[in-house]
């Protein structure tokens, strides 16, 4: 997901800057959705549950790197197309992703006790729970804007 994450982000960069001289109208959507949500989410969602000590496994890990990058390969292709059941598809394998880093992150929350980075864990940790949460409502605004469009 590092990898990936890094790659979407340069991908963005490389989008925002061809945007204005290719006059691209969905350009600049494109270029945040790629660092924002397909670099910076899919970093921390890689990122995150490791640090804490709390990896996924094999198996989940590689259920939420398919998921989730398919899922924007879904919504980015469906919105430049305009097609949103196709941003309801990718939407649904994004929403998959973080419902299971949320229950992950919840469930796993109180360990066997308290450790010497104790607080600065914690704060990750809430910070990591906060983005899930406003990735979750991101998606609901982006499926609403879809089928408004």
């Amino acid at each position: 997901m590092l990898v990936l994450g890094y790659g979407c982000i340069v991908a963005g960069g490389l989008v925002a800057a061809v945007t204005g001289p290719l006059e691209l109208a969905r350009g600049s959507w494109v270029a945040a959705y790629l660092v924002l949500v397909g670099g910076v989410a899919q970093l921390a969602l890689g990122w995150v549950p490791g640090t804490l000590g709390r990896p996924l496994g094999p198996r989940s890990d590689w259920t939420c790197l398919l998921a989730w990058n398919l899922g924007n390969v879904l919504v980015v292709l469906a919105t430049l197309t305009r097609q949103p059941l196709g941003v309801d598809l990718g939407s649904v394998l994004l929403a998959l992703t973080l419902v299971l880093a949320l229950v992950r992150a919840v469930s796993r929350r109180h360990g066997p006790g308290p450790d010497p980075e104790g607080r600065g864990r914690r704060l990750l940790a809430g910070a990591y729970v906060a983005l899930l949460l406003v990735l979750v409502v991101s998606i609901g605004v982006g499926i609403t804007l879809a089928h408004l469009r």
